[in-house]
């Protein structure tokens, strides 16, 4: 039973689950507080933040200036990277390392995961050998 559950947890697939959930949530915070405390000013010595505080390009339309929060998508795609590099190097790469090296110490090869498939030229000739052998 116990056997059981620990090829369940690694096979992967739950595994690669279960770190996007909890990593995902936890360092989130901790991304945005990094970004919001550091990038953000950095983009506001660029950009003039508007009356509400929102850095991004301002444009005037039919109803007044409209600002486009340039730096809420500079932040989201800050955070979304700095989580998947965590999520890679912590817990992505140990675990692809431990999968090979249970691989190994089982005696299966790269090679012997995959089966080898045909090539056109050997299905060609089986679909002929099946063509003559209708005909016959």
């Amino acid at each position: 039973m116990i056997k059981g559950f620990k090829e369940f947890i690694l096979r992967g697939n739950v595994i690669d689950l279960a770190v996007a959930v909890v990593i995902g949530a936890a360092f989130t915070a901790v991304v945005n507080a990094i970004v919001s405390s550091i990038i953000n000013p950095i983009i506001a010595l660029f950009w003039k933040p508007d009356e509400n505080g929102t850095i991004g390009i301002t444009v005037n339309g039919l109803w007044g200036p409209v600002t486009f929060p340039i730096s809420e998508l500079i932040n989201a795609i800050i955070a979304f990277l700095a989580v998947a590099i965590v999520v890679y190097f912590v817990f992505v790469h140990p675990m692809n390392v431990l999968k090979e090296r249970a691989a190994a110490k089982a005696g299966i090869t790269p090679a012997d995961e995959e089966p080898k498939l045909p090539t056109e030229q050997e299905i060609l000739v089986q679909i002929r050998d099946l063509l003559e052998k209708q005909k016959a």
